[in-house]
């Protein structure tokens, strides 16, 4: 059965007449006629009662009907939906960020975003940079904003474009008496510190090992709102990213050199293109950091990488 044939079958029964069907379908009637009785050997029975000057629908006729209405009506609404989708009327995103980002990076380009393709559907997963790539790589995620390794190697399966170098500060309740703190300072008193799985942790513990002492902590396990309460509540400091910090309104203070850093990148699955909706995002979030290191919105010591890509 083929969608053509209910389209035909569909002119006859409304005008009742194998010509005019015909021409409405510009078609020519042998042509016509001829799928008809196709798709009737198909269905294995009559669809009309043929006599001349009176065409009629069968029994088979009247229950196919209104399926074919319906079957007709459904495909159209595919092409619809296709459509708007290529179109970006409509549409789905699914995007993963760390934490950190979604409280700093990711809403100002969501709502650039929302403002220029309101019918697309937006998803966020929050989560760890290792939980994100693997994400990307069941594709449960269209994109991810993801820390990138230390070391520099290439993520799996991934297409990767580092965006910013941004620097990692320290943040307190109380103002700062120096503008600039050495990483051994971090031994002085007990942290606030991020649960096990933030890229957060891992940063500041290497950091703290490499100058040749273990934190203590203050208190651990928070996410990104409770680390932030418990700074302000003058339960210790933590080490937090530049553009956070910048928001807080907590006392900041930067680390000298080499000072402490980390390299956000934006991924997607390396054999799968995006969607079309998932690349109109990924533009969006490029032309805002563009714009925002023109305008000088990007806070201090966090640094463009664009465009460099690794596979």
């Amino acid at each position: 059965m083929q969608l053509q044939q209910l389209r035909y079958f569909l002119a006859v029964a409304e005008t009742r007449h194998f010509t005019r069907a015909a021409e409405a379908e510009h078609v020519a009637q042998p042509s016509l006629s001829q799928q008809i009785r196709a798709l009737e050997r198909e269905l294995g029975a009559e669809l009309f009662h043929r006599t001349r000057g009176n065409i009629a629908l069968t029994d088979a006729g009247d229950a196919l009907l209104p399926l074919a209405r319906r079957i007709l009506a459904d495909t159209e609404s595919a092409r619809l939906a296709v459509q708007e989708t290529v179109q970006l009327r409509r549409g789905r995103v699914r995007l993963g960020a760390p934490p950190s980002l979604c409280t700093s990076l990711v809403p100002d380009v969501l709502r650039v975003f929302r403002d220029r393709y309101p019918g697309v559907a937006l998803m966020v997963r929050e989560g760890g940079s290792r939980d994100l790539v693997r994400s990307l790589a069941a594709g449960e995620l269209d994109l991810a904003l993801i820390i990138t390794p230390p070391s520099g190697e290439a993520v799996p399966a991934l297409a990767v474009t580092e965006l910013l170098h941004e620097e990692l500060v320290l943040v307190t309740a109380e103002p700062v008496a120096r503008r600039k703190v050495r990483v051994a300072e971090l031994g002085k008193r007990p942290l606030v510190m991020f649960r096990e799985g933030y890229d957060l942790r891992e940063a500041t513990l290497a950091a703290c090992r490499a100058a040749g002492f273990e934190p203590e902590f203050a208190v651990e396990g928070g996410e990104m709102d409770a680390v932030l309460g418990f700074v302000r509540a003058g339960l210790g400091p933590a080490v937090l990213p530049g553009m956070v910090a910048d928001r807080s309104g907590l006392a900041v203070a930067h680390f000298a050199g080499p000072g402490l850093g980390r390299t956000i990148a934006v991924a997607h699955g390396h054999e799968v293109p995006p969607t079309r909706a998932a690349e109109a995002l990924r533009a969006t979030l490029l032309a805002h950091l563009r714009d925002a290191a023109r305008t000088g919105g990007l806070p201090p010591g966090t640094r463009l990488l664009l465009d460099r890509t690794r596979p």
